[in-house]
């Protein structure tokens, strides 16, 4: 083992920072690989435990839910306790939850091992860069995300064909199976090769009633979009927007609050997470629907409906570095606009996707187009997020953009099949999700326009001029096709080692 192993001076070159790097990519490729592959196999879970539209949409949801709900708090955890050892708590948590999902006799069993990993992943995503930042020499923090970021793009690439591939042979209960062995490694290379680092100034107060009252919030609108605005639906969707607005009081009054709202005091900031919202909420419809469309109206096997989704990320591994270059040359403010465009342009492409679909003249320009414009629109999306706040919250600035990301997902995931008429068994039948997909990739693309147009609106084509230090300057990187990259906890400027490594 190399003798660079004190936290904040482990260089990027050396055998201790690989296997840094290696750790992080592998946990984080954890929760990335279960977002890209559970919908691929939807279909086939609904076949085999008899499940509903709505359970099926559960099963997504459940995830996001605690994710979302709890990511902050999962930052400063790490904050306070120790980032390596939340991380590992964490990485313990999801491959324990991802067992219960591969062992669950029927889908309500499903649904709750699914919500558990969204706990385990807020516990350990937020990590996996944050140890990064506070572990390596400042010289090579840019170069290590850049490489966790490629790494990690790479995982997502591979998900989609992966998660095709196991749900065709052995089965769709191996893509949770999987994660218990990369798990293990996760936790030796972790603890071997990663020193435990903390923020000395956290003041060690956690906003628990801003975490539950977000989580129950979240549930409650997610239940009503989910089930239909009727009866005890809409009880609980009313009951969630009066939690949310209690959420926005308790933040206010809190000494410590998990959001802290005078973000918000930035227009910038806020207007960016708005555009946040809009983009997160139609891609996540898109990637739910399409692979549903393609398996049960076009005849595609789950592995050849999760190859179709590759050339996205693979157009972002090649190109989002140029695309965050360039959105820091001419400003933020037309990648932001024209990216969502280009988009919703891909989106409408969609619409040819019927019965009998070719995957080259109907799928892949299609996707092509669409991952076209994200890789314009992501990088600067969120570089201008992290350059609307001062460089001392860039951590927390990324984990409320990284949330809103999740609870656009969420609550598209939750509304959107009941807006375009898909309910109950209808998933199964050809005609019926023909009809339902049309209808939603209009939505979708409805939503990426308001996006691109709200960009336009509000974002100045100066946001990202070095005026002042910069909050991140990794973010030429994007990593994953479903999410922004994640934050560390509350940033990792003030950090100090806890002693090295074991071993």
């Amino acid at each position: 083992m190399d003798t660079q192993g004190a936290a904040g001076d482990i260089r990027l070159g050396t055998a201790r920072g690989r296997w840094v790097v290696l750790a992080t990519v592998l946990g984080s490729g954890m929760a990335m690989l279960d977002g890209t592959v559970v919908n691929v196999a939807l279909p086939r879970i609904g076949t085999d435990l008899n499940a509903s539209l709505a359970a099926l949409q559960w099963t997504v949801n459940a995830y996001l839910l605690t994710l979302a709900a709890l990511i902050l708090l999962g930052g400063s955890l790490g904050d306070r306790y120790g980032r390596r050892r939340v991380f590992l708590i964490g990485v313990c948590w999801f491959a324990a939850a991802s067992a219960l999902c591969a062992a669950a006799p029927n889908i309500e069993v499903l649904i709750f091992a699914r919500a558990l990993q969204g706990v385990g992943g807020a516990l350990l995503t937020p990590g996996s860069l944050a140890m990064l930042q506070a572990v390596f020499h400042p010289d090579d923090r840019a170069g290590a995300v850049g490489a966790w970021s490629g790494l990690g793009g790479v995982a997502a690439a591979v998900g989609p064909f992966l998660g095709g591939w196991l749900v065709d042979g052995p089965g769709w209960r191996w893509i949770f199976l999987l994660n218990v062995p990369l798990a293990a490694v996760v936790v030796l290379v972790t603890a071997r090769h990663v020193p435990e680092t903390r923020d000395p100034a956290d003041p060690g107060h956690f906003d628990v009633l801003g975490a539950t009252l977000a989580a129950l919030s979240l549930a409650g609108v997610t239940y009503a979009l989910t089930e239909g605005l009727r009866g005890w639906s809409l009880v609980a969707g009313v009951v969630g927007v009066l939690l949310g607005v209690a959420f926005v009081f308790a933040e206010r009054r809190s000494g410590n609050p998990m959001l802290p709202l005078d973000l918000f005091a930035s227009r910038q900031f806020t207007s960016v997470n708005l555009v946040t919202l809009c983009v997160y909420a139609a891609f996540s419809g898109v990637f739910l629907l399409l692979t549903v469309q393609l398996q049960t109206v076009s005849g595609f096997s789950p592995l050849a409906a999760g190859v179709a989704l590759v050339p996205i990320t693979v157009l972002m591994l090649a190109l989002s570095s140029r695309a965050g270059r360039l959105g820091k040359e001419i400003g933020p403010r037309l990648p932001l606009f024209l990216g969502p465009m280009i988009c919703a342009a891909g989106v409408l492409l969609m619409l040819r996707i019927g019965p009998d679909a070719s995957y080259w003249t109907d799928v892949l320009p299609a996707v092509t187009v669409l991952g076209a414009g994200m890789t314009l629109l992501v990088a600067p999306l969120t570089a201008t997020v992290l350059a609307a706040v001062d460089v001392r919250r860039a951590g927390i600035a990324s984990g409320v953009n990284n949330a809103a990301a999740r609870a656009a997902g969420l609550f598209a995931v939750a509304a959107l099949p009941a807006l375009s008429g898909l309910s109950g068994e209808a998933y199964q039948v050809p005609a019926e999700v023909d009809d339902a997909f049309g209808t939603a990739m209009l939505i979708c693309a409805g939503l990426l326009a308001a996006g691109g147009l709200l960009a336009l609106a509000t974002v100045r084509s100066d946001a990202l001029q070095p005026d002042r230090p910069v909050a991140e300057p990794d973010c030429d990187w994007y990593c994953g096709t479903t999410t922004p990259p994640i934050g560390p906890g509350r940033g990792a400027a003030a950090t100090e080692p806890d002693g090295p490594a074991p071993g």
